[in-house]
């Protein structure tokens, strides 16, 4: 791991501690830019910023560079504050007639962190029962929202993002946790088939907050991070939350149920390994997380998985060839699934099978002859981006593909 990235690490441990860095003059002033940056990426700058800024070593720190930060921390803190205000006053809208979002992810998770709005998210997410997606949806019209995309079709949609005009918040309504067209992933809706049935109300800044029991939320952040992992990757700050999630809620975790229910879709040995990590790295405390000793059974071996995550970022976005590089993860875990080897991987990214092309090219369903015509606009459309992006490269993205499917062999993901 980079010296930098062990500097994140090291910062961020002392974040969560209550603690500063004590560090002296190791850091040279590209040191610090790229530390911010990287921080960035993992959408943790506020919390390593808080647990770095006055250190002895921070004077190599340019003064622009310094200011720079500092106003993006604050802004970033201060936004987050109002985004909670926000989303709270429109919740208390949706209860007040009679419905039952449940809230999942960010202002759960921030609610976990000494300074929650130091935990920064960029929409908020909220699980509804379908047949109560239009008086929802009402809500948020009469409330000022919108839909992020004016032309889609919110009665066909299993997530439906909106934002507020003139406003800062993004809210996510969730009909389904995942895509159920996707071949790798849609099955494990069925997983939280009966979410609603087991719902929980936690207080949070006086309002009584539906969200799941802490059994299938410990569940969903894992497989969130899946989700992320099966594309271009996840960050640091999922594992963190996952981690504190199961310290702060883990007696009141059926545990084994978890474990079942990660092994069915082979995700045992990323679970254990994210819970490995966070030993590792980020304090996670067993004891207290009531983490049993048949989870602690699992042979893991997490470093490869730290260091794709450094790499990727929050949401694997690090660069455009990293997200590019997902045709080539999915269509492995596709083929997984299939019972088919992963073996083509690269040739099935580049020319997928009608049914997948049929997602963005819907004129298939009646011409499927003309198949080898989609993949050129497929293949020529993924060129034009290559010329005009930085960092993207149809040969880099599949070098990053390929190495990423090893990474999935070795947790168990496919064969």
């Amino acid at each position: 791991m980079k010296a930098v990235s062990e500097k994140m690490l090291e910062a961020f441990r002392c974040f969560l501690k209550g603690e500063n860095v004590s560090w002296k003059d190791d850091m040279s002033a590209e040191d610090w830019a790229e530390l911010f940056r990287l921080c960035q990426h993992h959408q943790i700058l506020p919390m390593v910023y808080e647990a770095v800024y006055g250190c002895p070593a921070f004077a190599a720190c340019p003064p622009e560079l310094v200011q720079m930060t500092k106003g993006q921390v604050i802004r970033q803190v201060m936004t987050q504050g109002r985004k909670t205000e926000e989303f709270l006053s429109l919740y208390r809208g949706l209860l007040d007639q009679g419905l039952t979002p449940l809230v999942v992810k960010g202002l759960v998770c921030r609610e976990l962190y000494r300074e929650p709005d130091y935990r920064c998210s960029g929409d908020e997410d909220v699980l509804i029962p379908a047949e109560q997606f239009k008086k929802c949806d009402e809500v948020f019209r009469a409330s000022g929202m919108d839909l992020l995309v004016p032309d889609m079709n919110p009665d066909e949609e299993g997530e439906v993002p909106y934002y507020k005009a003139g406003g800062m918040l993004h809210i996510e309504l969730h009909k389904e946790l995942f895509a159920s067209e996707s071949e790798a992933y849609g099955g494990l809706n069925a997983v939280f088939a009966s979410v609603f049935d087991r719902k929980i109300q936690l207080d949070i800044h006086g309002v009584q907050v539906y969200t799941m029991c802490h059994t299938d939320h410990l569940l969903y952040l894992i497989l969130h991070a899946f989700k992320h992992f099966l594309h271009s990757g996840f960050g640091i700050r999922q594992v963190c939350d996952i981690v504190r999630y199961a310290e702060e809620y883990g007696a009141e975790t059926d545990w084994e149920y978890v474990r079942e229910r990660c092994r069915e879709i082979h995700a045992e040995v990323f679970a254990a390994s994210l819970f490995d990590i966070g030993r590792k790295e980020l304090l996670f405390d067993q004891g207290k997380a009531r983490y049993p000793e048949s989870w602690q059974s699992i042979e893991t071996d997490s470093g490869d998985m730290l260091a794709d995550l450094i790499d990727g970022g929050v949401f694997g976005d690090s660069s455009m060839s990293r997200k590019h590089s997902s045709n080539i993860t999915l269509q492995a875990v596709g083929e997984d699934r299939k019972g088919k080897k992963a073996g083509a991987h690269v040739l099935s990214s580049l020319f997928p099978d009608r049914k997948y092309m049929e997602r963005t090219y819907s004129w298939l369903e009646k011409y499927p002859f003309l198949l080898p015509a989609a993949w050129g606009f497929r293949i020529g459309k993924y060129l034009k981006e290559s010329g005009k992006q930085g960092g993207n490269s149809a040969m880099e993205s599949m070098e990053i593909g390929s190495r990423r499917v090893d990474l999935m062999k070795k947790y168990k993901i496919i064969q």
